[in-house]
Formats: structure tokens, C-alpha cells, sequence
């Protein structure tokens, strides 16, 4: 019998390049022999690069994620306040996890890039204001709450601070299109997992055909799709046309003292598999709506954390499924 044949080492894309790159310029270039210059003076120079380069490095990265994410521990639709203090509570108490945030939207955050009627200024009611400290989100105190000087900078700390962690993904310009029920083994109607496509192509069903979906399987999915809107409130929606919830509450007028604690007093698991947070749970339970306060929307996302982590704590979980 032959011996095997030789294996020979595969040249990597900087090598194809640096070699295509020294024939086009006459010049001879060796990895790691190229100069770079931070100079600002009219001499600034990046290292050479090839456009394959730039697209072979985001498809393999975004692909593979989206590969090792097809099952996760924890799906979280939505990426406003609410979902985001989920997912940060959530990931950092269990670091086990994985934990994948689906948004519709390019940009992550919901509302909370603003205060009220286009303002800048948040405004958080104690005793909220523990997870402003928590993240490093520095406030104004003026007694009852506290005022950041600018809600961007609660979404942008909040979302450096999740997507540092490595057991959570983000996927933007995503939409959950629908969501995978199954029945489980106590001969339940258990929300399993979601149905996604890029939005553009969501928004679009209308006019082209037959642009299937992908999934996401996961033993825990928590909604955090806001109030009613293009896109708000998609689960409880979903639920009533499936017949799992027999109408919507709707959520009723503004009063910001009885509409804060509703929600976080009703963050809780309302279908099998479902954990519903933040103001999707007005339209859900019938609650008051809030207006330009932001406290219940973190302690609410906290309190989903908790309840997605009481799951992993009691049920059997096998391979991404609830078994027992």
C-alpha cells in the first residue's frame, strides 16, 4: 500500500494577497514586512489589504455564528432597555448560557436613544437607579429619581456592556417572523424557539415570493418587543392568533405610579417557554403605559433574568429542550 500523500500547509489569504500584491507593484512584500504610519500629517498609511480579505472575514464570523447559535440556551427578541438589562443580568449571572438577542431594528435600543417628546435627558425612579450604578451610567439624584443626562449614554454603555460578554450574540436588521410551538412532554403548548429573516426581507413578503425563513431553537425565549407598533407587542399578537391567549389586555392610558410596578410585578413566564418583559406586557395584561420613564424597563428586564434563570434552575433541559 502507498504511503499517504504529503499534506502541504494551505497559503492564507494575507499570503495570496502579499504575493499578488508585490507582483502588481514591482515590490517585493513579506508578511509582517509591510509599514504601516499613524502619521497625521498627510502620511497616515493602513496595512495593505485585498477586498476578498474584508468579505471573507465577515462571512466566516457572521456564518459561523449563526451556525453554533442555530440552538441556544436563551433567546431574547428585542434590544430595547428591556432586553438589553435582561440579557446583561442574565449573561453575566449565568456565563454558561448562550444568549442571543434578535432585533429588528439596524440599531439596537428601542427608544431609549431619547427621553420624552425628542428630549435627551432619562429619567429613572429609584430604586432603578442601583443598575445605572451597576453598569457605571453616572446621574443627576433629585430625590425620588434621577436624571442621566442623556438616554444615549444609558443604551450605549448597556450595550458595550452586553456585547463584551462572550456568551451573548446580537443579531440587528433581524426580525422573528413567527414562533416555533410545540407540544412538550406534559402534553403542553410550549413555545420552543423563533422563526427569523433579515427585515428587509420581512417588510417585503408583500412583493416578492416565496422567501422562506431560517430558526432558533432554545428552551427559554423571552419577548421584549415593546408596545404596539410596526413590530411591537409581536408575541402576545402571536399568542392570541394561536389561540394561547384569548384577547389582548391593551394597554391602557398614561399613569406612570401604577404603570411602573405593573410591569415588573407581571414580568413572569405567560406561555410555556415564554417570558414576557417590558412594556409588551401593557398590550398582554391590559396595564397603563408609563410615558418617558425608564426604571420599570430595566428592573423589568432584570426580573425576566431571574425568571429565565428559575427555568435553568428546576427543568431538565436535553439538547436544547425542556424534557422534564
Amino acid at each position: 500500500m502507498a504511503p499517504p500523500a504529503a499534506t502541504l500547509p494551505q497559503p492564507t489569504d494575507e499570503a495570496i494577497f502579499l504575493s499578488k500584491f508585490s507582483k502588481a507593484n514591482g515590490t517585493p512584500v513579506n508578511k509582517g514586512s509591510y509599514e504601516v504610519s499613524e502619521n497625521y500629517e498627510g502620511k497616515y498609511q493602513f496595512a495593505p489589504i485585498e477586498e476578498a480579505q474584508v468579505s471573507r472575514a465577515m462571512i466566516k464570523r457572521y456564518f459561523n455564528m449563526m451556525y453554533e447559535r442555530a440552538v441556544s440556551d436563551v433567546v431574547i427578541i428585542g434590544a430595547g432597555s428591556a432586553g438589553l438589562s435582561c440579557a446583561y443580568h442574565l449573561a453575566k449571572s449565568r456565563p454558561d448560557l448562550k444568549v442571543t438577542i434578535i432585533e429588528a431594528g439596524v440599531a439596537p435600543g428601542g427608544g431609549a436613544w431619547l427621553g420624552g417628546q425628542l428630549m435627551t435627558p432619562m429619567v429613572v425612579r429609584k430604586p432603578a437607579d442601583r443598575f445605572l450604578t451597576e453598569i457605571g451610567v453616572p446621574f443627576e439624584d433629585e430625590g425620588a429619581f434621577v436624571v442621566v443626562k442623556h438616554a444615549a449614554l444609558f443604551t450605549s454603555t448597556i450595550l458595550s456592556r452586553v456585547l463584551s460578554m462572550p456568551n451573548v450574540v446580537l443579531m440587528n436588521a433581524t426580525a422573528v417572523e413567527d414562533l416555533i410551538v410545540r407540544e412538550d412532554f406534559a402534553g403542553r403548548q410550549r413555545v420552543a424557539g423563533v422563526v427569523t429573516n433579515w427585515t428587509l426581507v420581512a417588510l417585503n413578503h408583500d412583493t416578492q415570493s416565496c422567501m422562506d425563513p431560517n430558526v432558533i431553537t432554545a428552551p427559554v425565549i423571552i419577548t421584549a418587543t415593546g408596545h404596539d407598533g410596526p413590530m411591537g407587542a409581536f408575541s402576545a399578537k402571536r399568542l392570541v392568533s394561536m389561540g394561547l391567549l384569548k384577547e389582548l389586555g391593551n394597554m391602557r392610558g398614561l399613569d406612570m405610579n401604577r404603570a411602573e410596578p405593573a410591569i415588573v410585578n407581571g414580568t413572569r413566564e405567560v406561555a410555556p417557554g415564554l417570558i414576557m418583559t417590558g412594556m409588551e406586557l401593557s398590550e398582554h395584561d391590559g396595564s397603563n403605559r408609563m410615558g418617558p420613564t425608564f426604571g420599570a424597563m430595566m428592573a423589568s428586564g432584570v426580573k425576566a433574568a431571574h425568571e429565565a434563570i428559575r427555568i435553568f434552575e428546576t427543568a431538565q433541559i436535553v439538547d436544547g429542550k425542556v424534557v422534564g
